[in-house]
């Protein structure tokens, strides 16, 4: 059964299509009109304000794949998006006019893993922009009324994709187990890095490292509440005593040599994506001096701690969003990390 959402007769029709960026192959994107299914009773069409740029959408976009998962047919890419509601199901509990974030992962919600709360590593689990599943980089979507979190007005659909990635640092605070006094030491200051480290302040670290290779990251993380910066291009990394070590560049040296600052029973969390196999990981090292080596994998019920930091400014969102880029300019935007370092949180406006 589909159903529209009532609307007065002097409101226009609800959209049956929509204008999407389409991935057809490496660096072959496509502005397309694509066809909108219609609304389940459990369903939401969100109009988008904001979609966020994200590596992996940069992976599909440079190599049509993204670690193992590679684009076999057109897919429409994003998994980071806020905007209005503007229809609803009859049984999504949802006034039109709502501003909302969107939750991009679809677990299945049945099996032992979804039951459990974790749904994040659901196996049949899918998510939006992750082929073959179409994604939010689109005018319109249709998404379940579950997928959606509503947002107060201190934090605009304009600029509420970025709750998504700060859900990410949310969580991967949560798995690292960062508490009041710990030292930390966070690798890569790019847009997960920087609010990882907001994370861990309000969460109470008493000191914050952050390595990078790029100075004008680093500048940004001294600003976001780093205690100190390194930039480990220029200078050996010779720290002791480390608490925490949240891995967050993907780099597999930044790991190994991340962990060899760590003191005995602490922790570190592997939060950029990972290669397939890792040789170099000091294992007699981690054993001898019980320290857990954990990784993150998206969120599990993060999205409202992110949406309450944003919301009441312990964490600043604006601070990492550097451009913004309309829609027919999406390809543009899925570069412009690479062809400006400056550039952190890209998004792209409708």
């Amino acid at each position: 059964m589909t159903t529209q959402a009532v609307r007065r007769p002097d409101q226009p029709a609800l959209p049956r299509t929509t204008e999407a960026a389409v991935l057809h192959g490496a660096k072959e994107l496509r502005i397309e009109q694509k066809p909108l299914k219609a609304l389940g009773p459990n369903d939401v069409l969100v109009e988008m304000r904001s979609g966020g740029i994200c590596g992996s959408d940069m992976h599909y976009f440079a190599d049509g794949r993204n670690g193992t998962n590679v684009l076999r047919q057109p897919t429409v890419l994003g998994h980071e998006g806020a905007g209005v509601v503007i229809a609803a199901g009859e049984t999504a509990a949802i006034a039109a006019g709502t501003a909302v974030v969107i939750e991009p992962a679809l677990p299945c919600g049945t099996c032992p893993t979804c039951v459990s709360g974790r749904y994040n590593v659901c196996p049949s689990g899918t998510c939006f922009g992750s082929p073959p599943t179409d994604g939010l980089f689109a005018r319109h979507v249709v998404v379940p009324a579950a997928a959606l979190h509503e947002l107060p007005p201190s934090v605009p659909a304009e600029i509420g994709a970025a709750i998504e990635p700060l859900a990410v640092a949310v969580w991967a605070v949560e798995r690292a187990q960062v508490q009041p006094g710990h030292r930390v030491l966070i690798t890569g200051a790019g847009p997960i890095g920087l609010l990882v480290a907001q994370v861990a302040a309000v969460r109470g670290a008493a000191e914050i490292i952050m390595t990078d290779v790029n100075d004008d990251r680093l500048a940004v993380a001294a600003q976001l509440g780093a205690t100190r910066t390194i930039n480990t291009a220029a200078t050996t990394l010779e720290l002791t005593g480390m608490d925490r070590l949240i891995e967050c560049s993907g780099n597999t040296r930044a790991l190994i040599d991340g962990i060899q600052t760590l003191a005995p029973a602490a922790r570190a969390t592997v939060v950029g994506q990972a290669r397939p196999t890792v040789d170099g990981i000091p294992l007699g090292f981690l054993q001898r001096y019980e320290i857990d080596l954990v990784t993150a994998f998206r969120y599990a019920q993060a999205f409202p701690t992110a949406i309450e930091l944003a919301s009441s400014g312990k964490v600043d969102l604006r601070s990492i969003i550097t451009s913004t880029y309309p829609l027919a300019d999406a390809a543009t935007a899925l570069t412009a990390p690479v062809t400006d370092p400056t550039n952190l949180k890209v998004l792209i406006s409708y």
